[in-house]
């Protein structure tokens, strides 16, 4: 699985992407201060199953605090985004095709309207973040529609000449961009174009690649800045111009700052909580600080809205679920570490997909699997749910 970050220049995408994933990268107010794209490990959040088993996990990868596990997912930062891109401004071929890979997107908006068109910053409250939105959705659907157009007409000829399946071959055009036979099927049904493909219309291509882009590359709005000027305003317009997405008000600033702070003991924080807990002595500027945050975002918002962010795309947009590695009767690896590994897992696998999750040869040698919470025996074809805990038993 890998997440993209996208937007246009200087909305705080790299600070948001550091706040995410702690990786250090260049962080300023003007264009294009990334060039090439930063990979990153960030961390989905869910409540870890050791409270329903009364004991305290080991995990081998991510972390576990306070019993919220943390779970490792792949990012991708990539140079800001600009009006034109998909023609190729501000090197924009090359960031989008940087995104090809990418499962889903988070789109890094400046709520507080600080930063212009072009990622000028401008007194906040000057421009409309809603612009952001439809700027950005416009070039990746012209993105989408330039690798649908290249070769059109030869490629519509052929397809005509050979009487190929025009499923399989929009899927062939665009299979770098993860588009499948079912998909296109899918979209071309819906959109109801004749499946004589040489008369489709300019139009229907454009309508095409948008329907296309929207199932292959679903998008998150991640609102940052939440705690400058008019941002709240502005959250309540945006909801109300797009009703149907997601939009989760943010500070990755705030997120930095208590990161930093836990870092240093200064403060008890696990990402994602509505509060924070002081450990140390603070001077009077972290205090001035700590309590800028807990009022203006942790109070107004309930949390800075990162760890919110990368949840949601990934629990609720891409619909994956966590399931646990364990025995019925013991936790424990042989190293005795307890409940050591947890997956990402798409929902609607099975037992049988977990089997093979784990190693290729317990799949095959597959017998039944056992839901640890429950003691319950189950086949293969078992449907896992959230924060299962399953055995599998296997053929010696």
């Amino acid at each position: 699985m890998l997440i993209g970050l996208v937007g246009k220049p200087s909305v705080g995408k790299s600070s948001f992407f550091k706040a995410m994933t702690l990786v250090e990268v260049e962080i300023a107010n003007y264009p294009f201060t990334t060039i090439k794209p930063n990979h990153g490990i960030g961390h989905v959040r869910i409540a870890c199953v050791d409270t329903d088993f009364s004991t305290q996990c080991n995990p081998r990868t991510g972390f576990c605090l306070d019993h919220k596990r943390f779970l490792p997912v792949e990012l991708l930062d990539v140079a800001g985004i600009v009006e034109g891109a998909s023609e190729g401004e501000g090197m924009g071929n090359q960031f989008l095709d940087d995104l090809n890979q990418a499962d889903a997107l988070i789109h890094v908006i400046d709520l507080s309207g600080s930063t212009n068109e072009k990622g000028e910053p401008v007194t906040a409250g000057s421009y409309d973040p809603i612009q952001d939105v439809l700027f950005l959705e416009e070039e990746l659907d012209l993105w989408y529609l330039r690798l649908l157009n290249k070769g059109w007409d030869k490629f519509a000829r052929q397809v005509k000449q050979e009487n190929a399946n025009i499923y399989k071959a929009i899927a062939k055009q665009l299979s770098g961009l993860r588009v499948t036979e079912d998909i296109a099927k899918e979209v071309v049904k819906e959109l109801q174009f004749s499946e004589v493909i040489e008369s489709w219309t300019a139009q229907d291509l454009r309508s095409l690649a948008s329907r296309l882009r929207e199932i292959t590359k679903p998008m998150i709005i991640a609102a940052n800045k939440a705690d400058i000027g008019v941002a709240k305003e502005n959250l309540k317009k945006l909801q109300e111009r797009f009703p149907e997405k997601i939009i989760i008000p943010c500070s990755a600033e705030s997120e930095l700052a208590l990161k930093g702070a836990a870092k240093k003991e200064l403060i008890h924080y696990v990402p994602g909580d509505s509060d924070f807990k002081e450990l140390g002595k603070l001077t009077d500027t972290q205090v001035q600080a700590l309590g800028f945050i807990r009022k203006n975002i942790l109070q107004q918002y309930g949390n800075t809205g990162v760890q919110t962010v990368l949840d949601a795309v990934v629990f609720d947009v891409l619909k994956y679920i966590a399931i646990y590695p364990g025995g019925a009767n013991k936790l424990e690896d042989k190293d005795g570490n307890i409940l050591p590994d947890c997956f990402l897992m798409k929902d609607g696998s099975t037992a049988l997909d977990f089997a093979f999750k784990l190693h290729t040869d317990i799949g095959n040698a597959f017998i039944r699997a056992i839901d640890v919470h429950t003691k319950r025996t189950v086949g293969k074809e078992h449907l896992l749910k959230h924060r299962d805990v399953m055995e599998i038993v296997v053929r010696k």
